[in-house]
């Protein structure tokens, strides 16, 4: 894989069944989600949809190939929360450790910080003893992408017979000022800013946007 010849672009929905072939083998073979079940094409499609409303959802492919995907959420779902977002990222079993994932972070903490968001979340499955499961690998990537541990949960996590720790780790974008810019809702930065990023979108005009 030439990381050279990746691009990082909007997913849309008709993405769907690409990135569900990627997202299939992390609940069923392992304890990095806590899914039991994967869910059908359509369910995976809404997700999609509903996060394109006012998060990122972004993807790298390589020679018409998604090789990952990363995207954004609402970190609890409160209007005073609005400022924060979570983080997902998965990858094809056979492109991990290639720097991929750190391509992938680095487009969704610019975007991020164009939306005017300042705290970015991890929620991550821990293992007490690393297993076939579940390693410390995610918590290691996050460290050193400069997220640190601020939280975890004990035992919060039943699969596969075994109960796992469930850590929060941080990220802070930007400066908590008194009074912080609105926050933008993804699908209202323009097609020219996120070019301007290294992102390829349709693109629309910017707008704020308000949790509730």
């Amino acid at each position: 894989m030439n990381t050279e010849e990746i691009i990082i672009r909007t997913v849309s929905p008709d993405d769907a069944a690409e990135l569900l072939s990627i997202y299939a083998p992390y609940v069923e073979k392992t304890a990095i989600s806590f899914e039991y079940e994967v869910p059908r094409v359509e369910e995976f499609q809404k997700r999609i949809e509903k996060t394109l409303e006012n998060y990122p959802y972004l993807a790298a492919e390589c020679g018409g190939r998604i090789l990952g995907y990363v995207y954004t959420g609402p970190f609890i779902g409160r209007a005073a929360y609005g400022w924060s977002a979570e983080v997902s990222i998965y990858l094809r079993e056979d492109c991990r450790k290639k720097g991929l994932g750190r391509r992938l972070y680095e487009a969704l903490e610019a975007v991020s910080g164009a939306q005017n968001i300042l705290n970015l979340n991890a929620c991550i499955g821990c293992p007490r003893t690393e297993d076939v499961h579940l390693t410390n690998n995610s918590m290691q990537f996050h460290e050193h992408m400069g997220y640190r541990l601020v939280g975890r949960f004990q035992e919060s996590g039943y699969k596969f017979n075994t109960w796992y720790d469930m850590v929060w780790m941080e990220k802070i974008l930007g400066e908590h000022v008194e009074k912080p810019a609105p926050v933008i809702a993804f699908s209202r930065i323009g097609a020219e800013q996120l070019h301007s990023l290294g992102i390829r979108s349709n693109g629309k005009p910017a707008e704020e946007f308000h949790i509730v």
